[in-house]
């Protein structure tokens, strides 16, 4: 047994079969401590559980943990390619004990793997304890049957492991490995402890007591175990090397990248060798674990982790991209142990290219200008912070490479004089953000960004996290803390939520705390483009700056988001197939509850169309094919066929969204820019529910629709409703539509029959059979007051009653139920020379309290709020007719 998978499948099946739960590694996120950067150790994922906030299923765990450390207090970046053992990225295998064994289980399973599954000879091991641990002393000599001479007390901190200031804390026992007189070093403790001879494989922490405020320490009521091997530590000592790079697993990446530059890996070149393989490790999975290059945070650290591997290959001579040619090698040679790099290995590759083929033009710049701007530059010299921050700011030029290209001649930058640069574009931002007509409250988001930087998202990979307070505003202004009842935004330095942008609707959830604080996220707002502002309600507790928060989505409705976005990404690509390459997006609300996907299309979508977008749609839906999100230049998407979204702002860099397969060509069905969140699966949409088309504007056209468990509850009411409609009118569900038109049909007939009839009886004379015409002056007039008939019905009558009288005026007011009523004149064709419908339509008018009224000579309408005063409107008309 020598391979690193093998060490890494034997020492997990040990302990598997010592009633150890195998726990897959935690990201390299870590999800429950936001004060770490990256998961730095296997304890990390356990923290929750050793404190007694969480309980799991079981006493008894195993891992082997991806680590990165090269940001914040763990930091061996630059060690990294030099040395036999530093890495940015490492794992560690680990046994843990959730009060069930203690030490003396512990040390017994630990000196039974190493001697007798792993086979290390006896005489090559020690043992280190803390100096007041007699315990751990005592167990050694009996389990082990070492010498005194070969267990060290050790009384310094680095033989007693605390979690922080205060929490739980122990003494440790080291297993060292002696690699033999020929390599330099001493044993631990003494002042050669530093060499490479005696080599820690692994470190066993004895979870004892908890530390309280002032020094004072309690034994722990049930105590634990936290243990942690480097793997690829154990793996050198059972390959028989001193040096974790001559590992299998480390000479395989080696060795492609000598094959691919043709410059050995043991020459004068060893460390650029180095340094690739340490990086392309863990650039790979940082990306994996949503991590993607940046200017901030954790981005930040992955791009100087990527940038320094890529300048290496530079250094090798590589003219071309080389970081992404190397994944398949390591995916070959760690996929099988963590599959999440072979589902993200089309997202690594590319994002390394990218990255690559950015930073090669950044650097031959950067390294021309300053070339320029160094000549005469002596060792002790000061280079110019201002031209430092011009090479940062317009050259994309990192401060740190400026420092690395100039350290070799012994030349520094002015930092200061950079620092101030900086401060100065910062303030013109400002001024420039106040003068531009946005609210003046939001110029307070300059002095948050500037105080607390970009907000970490999380939310990619993650519904649930851990996150710090960095700042807190209520009511405009900046404050120290939030009380229950009230509201305010919150600022954190990482977040699972997602804040609204690209028409997805922000997420809503839950924050809580100590001392029973619970904190309702209302939504989730940006500012500034990247700091995420969460709109909160403090329902129990004080919300304080500095609070550490376990952060929980609203996981059903984030669900149902996600369900909606990728079905306007599904919409719009059917819209297109349906309706012709013309349709673009022009806007869109991505809510929980329903979508909304306004497109370009000059007239309305008709039945079958509509029916077509749907169908198309549910059948990607259906086929339960993956969702891939990429990162690429923006210019290398759009060019490659990836849509962008309408009035989306992009960066250089965007996520491309893929779903489906096209059947016809087997290329990707969907592809289009997003930052938003998205299904894992098109199966996990469930089903698109089209509901209505409408217009919005000129050539502008709406479609809103339904997905999941909202388009099921929807089409289950629909059906109860046609159900109870086939009941009443006593038809088969099938003929529910025909007979409905035969009854529309027939109501219409009857309608008219009835309108008819009124009519007759509206003209058929007056009280008492009193005729209706009558002579006034040198006309006849005929005056009539009807009810029970549609004004719009006023104009027929009045047509048919000039036919009766031949020559003569027809007036008529019509009363509605709710008294207003309606007037209309009439005059024969041969007098209108004499008589003016529209002047006597208005005098009526007058008298039912309206205004005006309009028309022609022979015929005019008016109206009024008082259907009590038409006989007085009739007798206006008489009046000015008798003259």
């Amino acid at each position: 047994m020598s391979g690193v998978n093998e060490i890494r499948s034997t020492f997990l099946d040990y302990f598997a079969k010592h009633g150890h739960q195998v726990v897959d590694s935690s990201p390299l996120v870590p999800r429950n401590d936001p004060t770490l950067m990256f998961t730095n150790a296997g304890m990390v994922q356990f923290k929750n559980v050793f404190t007694g906030i969480e309980k799991r299923p079981y006493s008894r765990a195993v891992t082997s943990q991806k680590c990165v450390r090269a940001g914040g207090k763990h930091n061996d970046l630059d060690n990294v390619g030099y040395t036999a053992r530093h890495h940015t990225f490492f794992e560690m295998l680990g046994n843990f004990s959730f009060g069930d064994y203690f030490k003396e289980n512990a040390i017994e399973l630990a000196w039974n793997l190493i001697t007798r599954e792993f086979e290390l000879p006896v005489e090559k091991l020690l043992v280190t304890v803390y100096s007041e641990d007699d315990e751990a002393f005592a167990l050694w000599r009996k389990i082990a049957g070492l010498p005194e001479s070969k267990i060290i007390r050790i009384p310094t901190s680095d033989n007693f492991w605390q979690m922080g200031d205060t929490g739980p804390c122990g003494p440790c026992s080291e297993i060292f490995y002696d690699h033999g007189a020929h390599i330099p070093g001493g044993p631990p403790g003494s002042p050669d402890q530093d060499g490479d001879r005696f080599i820690e494989i692994w470190n066993l922490v004895f979870m004892q007591f908890e530390q309280l405020p002032g020094g004072e320490r309690l034994n722990l009521p049930r105590p634990s175990i936290d243990t942690g091997m480097g793997l690829e530590r154990v793996s050198a000592v059972l390959q028989g090397t001193h040096d974790n790079y001559e590992i299998d697993l480390m000479r395989a990446l080696t060795g492609a990248v000598e094959e691919m530059t043709d410059v050995p890996s043991t020459g004068p070149q060893k460390a650029s060798h180095r340094v690739i393989a340490d990086h392309l490790r863990a650039a790979t999975f940082l990306v994996a674990d949503g991590v993607l290059p940046s200017n901030e945070g954790r981005g930040y650290v992955l791009r100087r982790i990527m940038r320094r591997a890529m300048r290496h290959a530079q250094l090798l001579g590589a003219r071309d991209p080389l970081m992404h040619r190397l994944v398949p090698v390591l995916v070959r040679e760690m996929g099988r142990a963590y599959p999440e790099i072979v589902r993200a290995e089309a997202l690594v590759s590319e994002t390394l290219r990218l990255e690559e083929t950015r930073f090669r033009k950044t650097l031959e710049r950067g390294l021309s200008i300053l070339e320029t701007e160094s000549e005469g530059l002596g060792s002790g010299a000061k280079f110019s912070g201002d031209t430092a921050f011009k090479l940062y700011d317009t050259y994309g030029f990192p401060l740190d490479l400026t420092e690395d290209a100039l350290r070799a001649r012994g030349v520094s930058v002015d930092v200061e004089s950079f620092n101030a640069a900086m401060e100065r574009q910062r303030a013109d931002a400002r001024a420039s953000w106040a003068g531009s007509g946005e609210a003046a409250t939001d110029t307070i988001w300059f002095g948050v960004r500037d105080d607390v930087g970009a907000t970490e998202f999380l939310g990619y990979e993650t519904e649930s996290a851990e996150g710090v307070v960095t700042a807190l505003v209520s009511e405009g202004r900046r404050v120290k803390e939030i009380a229950a009842g009230a509201r305010g935004l919150v600022v954190l330095n990482q977040t699972p939520f997602y804040a609204e942008s690209g028409g997805q609707v922000g997420d809503t959830g839950r924050m809580t705390g100590e001392d029973g604080l619970v904190v309702r996220i209302l939504t989730t707002q940006k500012k500034l483009g990247d700091i995420f502002a969460h709109e909160v309600e403090v329902e129990s507790g004080t919300l304080a700056i500095g609070a550490a928060l376990a952060l929980s989505v609203d996981g059903a409705r984030r669900s149902a988001i996600r369900a909606n976005h990728s079905a306007t990404h599904l919409l719009h690509e059917a819209l297109r197939r349906v309706l012709g390459d013309h349709v673009a997006q022009k806007g869109s609300l991505v809510a929980s509850d329903r979508l909304r996907f306004d497109f370009s299309h000059p007239k309305p979508l008709d039945a079958a169309e509509l029916r077509a977008v749907e169908d198309i749609a549910n059948t990607i839906v259906l086929r339960n094919e993956p969702v891939v999100t990429r990162l690429m230049a923006v210019d290398d998407a759009i060019e490659s066929g990836a849509r962008a979204l309408f009035g989306e702002k992009y960066g250089d860099e965007v996520r491309v969204v893929s779903m489906g397969t096209d059947p016809g060509n087997g290329a990707p069905y969907s592809v289009e820019l997003c930052g938003g969140t998205h299904v894992a699966r098109t199966g996990d949409i469930g089903l698109v529910t089209v509901l209505a088309e409408s217009a919005v504007g000129a050539g502008v056209r709406r479609l809103e629709a339904m997905t999941a468990d909202t388009a099921r509850h929807h089409l289950s009411g629909e059906s109860r409703a046609l159900h109870a409609a086939a009941a009443a009118l006593k038809a088969p569900v099938g003929e529910v539509e025909a007979r409905i038109v035969q009854l529309v049909e027939e109501r219409r007939r009857l309608e008219r029959e009835l309108g008819e009839a009124k009519r007759k009886l509206a003209m058929g004379g007056g009280e008492a059979g009193e005729d209706p015409v009558r002579r006034v002056g040198a006309v006849q007039l005929m005056a009539r007051q009807v009810s029970g008939i549609d004004l719009k019905d006023l104009k027929s009558l009045v047509d048919e009653g000039k036919k009766r009288i031949g020559s003569g005026i027809v007036a008529i007011v019509g009363v509605t139920e709710d008294g207003r009523a309606g007037l209309v004149v009439g005059v024969t064709e041969d007098l209108t020379g004499s008589y003016d419908a529209v002047a006597l339509v208005r005098l009526g008018a007058e008298a039912l309290g309206g205004k005006g009224g309009g028309g022609r000579a022979d015929m005019a309408q008016a109206g009024g709020p008082d259907g009590t005063r038409a006989g007085e409107a009739l007798a206006a008309i008489e009046a000015a007719l008798a003259g």
